[in-house]
């Protein structure tokens, strides 16, 4: 249950970012945040189903956001937004890694 709460919150954390970058009159980060945090959203629904599965796929969605980010980084080198998402990213990446090794 609590695996859930933490991809359900960093779904909506990506929603979120996906609207505060609109409003900055990002479209792409709309579109994107509103993407990966209903994936997050799957993803903790597919945990009910195919635990294995849901964590493949969690760790595929993750380590792109982890892989976006960082490379937006190393373009815009501000911390904010990217370094930001970049962290929290690779902590859930980190996490999903952890529970695909422990199955």
């Amino acid at each position: 249950m609590f695996d859930k709460i933490i991809l359900i919150a960093y779904g909506l954390f990506l929603i979120a970012g996906g609207y505060f970058g609109f409003k900055k009159g990002s479209m792409v980060s709309l579109g994107m945040g509103i993407a990966f945090g209903l994936m997050m959203f799957l993803g903790a629904w597919l945990l009910t189903i195919n635990p294995k599965g849901a964590w493949i796929f969690l760790n595929w969605a993750s380590g792109f956001l982890v892989l976006t980010f960082l490379l937006r980084l190393m373009k815009t080198h501000q911390f904010m937004p990217s370094g930001m998402l970049l962290l929290v990213s690779l902590l859930v990446l980190i996490f999903c890694l952890l529970h695909l090794k422990s199955l």
